[in-house]
């Protein structure tokens, strides 16, 4: 494939991510709008956002199985006509139930689009400094949707109402379908049989979504419960895994050098970034008294700075990178705790460009430790431990502000990923490069 194709596809693959991300942010805007449309309580609001989180979050690793067997370009394609005519049925929707209903389905549409776009983009740039910088787009294509999301739904909403967010997603959607067959060829794992395990489909999406919601409703009666059944449900996964001929997730993926640390900083990104920042836009809004279009304003440098450290060139060892970055990641928590206003947009700018920097190189790496045969697991994998993350960050955040306070809560935050950087500056095994020979 010569370098104009190429980057058309990538161009492609990166339109794909900033959709499913610009959604999760272009939604939250338009929240008071759908309340007084729909006639929606307060309490059911959150399910706009968390009916998505779960059908998300759950189903990725299935879809990242189920695309290194049955074709990733094919389901992309599925995820791309899943995902237009969920927000279709959104845009259309006559109630909060119904708004909700589609909103789930968008999520499913998002999780079988997501890994699969990833490992096409894997396998057209196989090269691992071109698949490298691939993946440096990839993210900031992630973080500018993202950072798009507060101010293009506040366009949105006031100019054309609440549907507005939704509709936005079709014509999209619709020239991502006829562009896929065009753009990207066809490509799945090799030699397997192209049978999914449904019974670990099904207990592993069920496991992840309870988790997800577990953690995301931390403070309600049935956390608990959720969070006890997604443990019943992912031993129950593990125990199907052991005995079944074509496992979702084998276990020589799990051995395999690199994939458990790529896996374990993207956790721990998420957690660190995600947890800090809900607390400085509720610091803004609760205490500075900031609207949301204001904060959205103040919170650019956030993105902006993603952006900016996921383009930048590195020929470190990615072990060296991801603890860099997570130092410099921890190093705006540090800033943040200040909760000095004039301070927050260098700790947005610290935070953003270290995670920036760390989430290409734990996404390349992790990808990287896995054979092309398994590029959409990889992916499934590495995108829900982000997930997890995000909600393990945001709960234990949220949870530690009330005793101690926004300033204690940020300064954990700050210490726990010190922690973790110095793990990761320890550690002397790096069986695998990205960009070049290492260098430590």
């Amino acid at each position: 494939m010569t370098s104009r194709p190429r980057t058309a596809a990538l161009t492609l693959l990166c339109a794909a991510q900033f959709v499913v991300v610009l959604d999760a942010t272009i939604v939250a805007v338009a929240l008071p709008e759908m309340r007084r449309s729909l006639g929606m309580e307060p309490a059911a609001l959150q399910w706009i956002l968390t009916a998505y989180a779960l059908t998300f979050g759950g189903l990725l690793v299935a879809a990242g199985r189920a695309a290194d067997l049955f074709g990733r370009r094919r389901l992309l394609t599925a995820g791309l006509i899943v995902f237009g005519g969920a927000s279709l049925a959104c845009a259309l929707a006559p109630s909060g139930t119904a708004l909700v209903a589609a909103r789930a389905a968008q999520g499913i549409g998002a999780a079988i689009q997501a890994p699969a776009a990833f490992a096409l983009l894997a396998a057209t740039f196989s090269d691992p400094e071109a698949r490298r910088r691939a993946v440096g787009w990839w993210t900031a294509a992630a973080a500018g949707g993202g950072a798009s999301g507060w101010l293009l739904g506040g366009v949105l909403v006031q100019t054309f109402g609440w549907p507005a967010v939704f509709f936005v997603n079709v014509p999209l959607c619709a020239a991502g379908v006829m562009l896929v067959p065009r753009l990207l060829a066809e490509s799945r794992a090799d030699g397997e049989r192209q049978r999914l395990d449904l019974a670990g489909a099904v207990t592993v999406t069920a496991g992840l979504a309870l988790l997800v919601h577990g953690l995301t409703r931390v403070d309600a009666p049935q956390a608990a419960a959720s969070l006890a059944g997604a443990v019943l449900a992912l031993a129950a996964f593990s125990r199907i895994e052991r005995r079944a001929e074509a496992p979702i997730l084998p276990a020589w993926t799990l051995r395999r050098p690199g994939f458990a640390v790529a896996n374990g900083v993207a956790v721990a990104l998420c957690a660190t970034t995600t947890g800090a920042m809900f607390l400085a836009i509720l610091y803004q809004q609760e205490v500075l008294h900031r609207s949301a279009l204001e904060v959205g304003l103040w919170c650019a440098p956030f993105n902006l700075a993603v952006i900016a450290g996921s383009l930048v060139r590195w020929r470190w060892s990615p072990r060296v990178v991801m603890a860099g970055g997570l130092a410099t990641v921890a190093g705006g928590a540090v800033v943040l705790a200040t909760l000095s206003p004039a301070a927050l947009p260098a700790a947005f700018v610290m935070m953003g460009a270290g995670l920036g920097c760390a989430s290409v190189a734990s996404t390349a790496s992790g990808t990287a430790a896995l054979p092309d045969g398994a590029q959409g697991i990889a992916s499934g994998v590495l995108t829900a431990g982000a997930q997890i993350g995000s909600a393990i960050g945001v709960a234990l955040l949220v949870a530690l502000a009330g005793p101690v306070g926004y300033r204690g809560a940020l300064a954990a935050a700050a210490a726990a990923t010190i922690a973790i950087a110095a793990y990761m500056h320890a550690r002397r095994e790096a069986a695998y490069t990205v960009g070049g020979p290492l260098r430590t």
